[in-house]
């Protein structure tokens, strides 16, 4: 019997692939809306990110989001993430 493939997916902020469970969905909705998507049923075009500051911080240094999604990202959206980030790590 072959095992069931675990979907991998890269962390814009430290490049490593990981199963997409361990991470955390970015989510820029039809509305262009930017958030945080713990659940990753949210439609939109997605992006991952370690459940970790550190990663968030990297990728919003490097405007991996901004690239991503071709839009500018206010620094509120990425104070509300990291808000909630800080949370899931505790």
């Amino acid at each position: 019997m072959q095992q069931k493939k675990i979907p991998m997916r890269m962390c814009k902020g430290c490049g490593e692939m990981k199963p997409k469970k361990e991470l955390i969905r970015v989510v820029k909705s039809p509305e262009g809306e930017i958030s945080l998507d713990p659940t990753g049923k949210k439609s939109g075009r997605g992006v991952y990110v370690c459940r970790s500051l550190e990663c968030l911080k990297k990728a919003r240094k490097a405007k991996r989001f901004e690239k991503d999604f071709s839009c500018q990202i206010a620094p509120e959206i990425y104070e509300v993430m990291e808000d909630e980030i800080s949370k899931l790590e505790k």
